[in-house]
């Protein structure tokens, strides 16, 4: 994954046909390759290729293709994922998760999850200039409960049992060469149970109930 923090990379990489050339580089190909799986004239590809090389999300493998009397180039994009920090959109500064109040926010988990993404997508950036791996840690479960208050029950004990675990690890006063801080997170959401038809479907009936409630007599 590459994280594109820069405004002029933002902007290559959002061109619908660059975006386009991406998707279609999820294996090694040429020009012309590309070309003719997209429908679309060579010299276009040629420069847009050009760009995405320019801005570091395109590169050469070293290897040639033999066609019609002709060497082709084979290109493959560097990353497999992009993410966009919003500060290169220019629409603002990124979600900051330690200025928002209500920590049982929707926000706030967003916020937490975006500044992880980007952290994260550094720190990997940082570790392979020098050839370190990163160390990281990660869980992920679903979980069924029978009820708001069973739900609540869980999250408490959770909590609970984060902080002891927290509190009898954490080594603040630890000042050897080999300490190092480390950023630690929970969050949770409901899972994603319903297609996108179906939940079309629930905006609309939702949608034709307010406009009968809106014109009911008072």
């Amino acid at each position: 994954m590459t994280l594109i923090d820069d405004p002029a990379r933002a902007a290559v990489a959002l061109n619908p046909i660059r975006r386009r050339l991406l998707g279609a580089l999820d294996e090694p190909d040429s020009a012309s390759g590309l070309a003719r799986r997209l429908r679309l004239p060579r010299q276009k590809v040629n420069y847009h290729l050009r760009e995405l090389e320019r801005a570091g999300m395109v590169e050469a493998t070293g290897e040639t293709r033999q066609r019609r009397g002709c060497q082709e180039r084979i290109v493959r994009a560097v990353s497999t994922a992009y993410l966009i920090d919003p500060s290169a959109l220019g629409l603002g500064s990124a979600p900051d998760p330690d200025s928002m109040k209500d920590r049982f926010s929707s926000g706030y988990l967003i916020a937490l999850a975006a500044r992880a993404i980007r952290d994260v997508a550094l720190l990997r950036r940082r570790a392979g200039i020098v050839g370190k791996n990163l160390p990281t840690f990660s869980m992920h479960a679903d979980l069924k409960f029978g009820s708001q208050r069973a739900l609540h029950a869980f999250t408490e004990d959770l909590a609970s049992s984060v902080a002891r675990c927290i509190a009898r690890h954490h080594e603040a006063d630890n000042t050897s060469g080999e300490s190092r801080e480390f950023r630690f997170f929970v969050g949770s959401y409901p899972a994603v149970t319903k297609s996108q038809e179906e939940a079309d479907a629930e905006a609309r009936a939702h949608r034709r109930r307010q406009q009968q409630d809106s014109e009911e007599p008072s």
